[in-house]
């Protein structure tokens, strides 16, 4: 069903071809976690409702693949958090970034921030150095699911704090990230959006003791026990 969605993106103009590779290798590495959330993919989960909460000016940067894959959840997740959705894409395209667009607001979106050249992300010689100045460029947590090693670098050193989502826990976003939840995105995204809702109740004092018990580079070990231990 997964890869059918993303079939349909690339044939509706949504995911690029390039996503369809990435969308393998991501699947390798669920085949090896047994396609299902383990606890250090829920600890992070729980890290980044906390810190989406928390956040002055959360953004969720949306991609080909996250469009296909999970539009529904995604606009659920940034309305939940009070945050932006903007479009951002490594394969230049307007027609396509308008695609991303309009998926988006089928599946609810009331507002989509686009990349313009009025506000650039240094460090990137790409596409994705466009930035909407009241998005990317303004927020202090961005949440970019499927990200690029490159711009998530680019990013922390902006001094802005990054969650994303990644099935491979030696990828150079895993561990360049705040927060990285090792999971399948659809998988996960209904998880986030339970956790935001459950920790909105709770309060502040809730989402500091929840960070607190997140710890980036045990929870990566953990997970990169597990790939290794399915292969043995």
């Amino acid at each position: 069903m997964t890869r059918e969605r993303l079939v349909a993106g690339v044939k509706a103009g949504v995911t690029s071809v390039h996503g369809l590779i990435a969308q393998g290798r991501g699947e390798a590495f669920d085949y090896l976690i047994g396609e299902q959330s383990h606890p250090f993919a829920l600890t992070a989960v729980e890290a980044a409702a906390a810190l989406l909460l928390r956040a002055r000016h959360p953004v969720i940067s949306v991609n080909g693949n996250v469009a296909a894959l999970a539009p529904r959840e995604i606009v659920r997740l940034a309305t939940l958090v009070g945050g932006a959705l903007e479009v951002n894409i490594f394969h230049s395209s307007k027609r396509r970034e308008q695609a991303i667009r309009s998926a988006l607001e089928e599946a609810g979106a009331t507002r989509v921030l686009m990349p313009t050249k009025k506000a650039v992300l240094p460090g990137l010689d790409h596409n994705r150095r466009f930035i909407h100045p009241e998005g990317i460029a303004k927020a202090d947590v961005v949440f970019v699911p499927l990200e690029d090693g490159d711009r998530c670098e680019a990013l922390r050193a902006a001094g802005k704090e990054v969650i994303t989502v990644d099935l491979n826990p030696l990828s150079r976003t895993a561990r360049t990230a705040t927060i990285t939840i090792v999971d399948n995105l659809v998988r996960c995204l209904p998880l986030l959006s339970e956790r935001v809702i459950a920790l909105q109740q709770l309060g502040p004092a809730s989402w500091a003791k929840s960070l607190s018990l997140y710890h980036h580079s045990r929870i990566l070990k953990a997970a990169e026990e597990k790939i290794r231990a399915a292969r043995s």
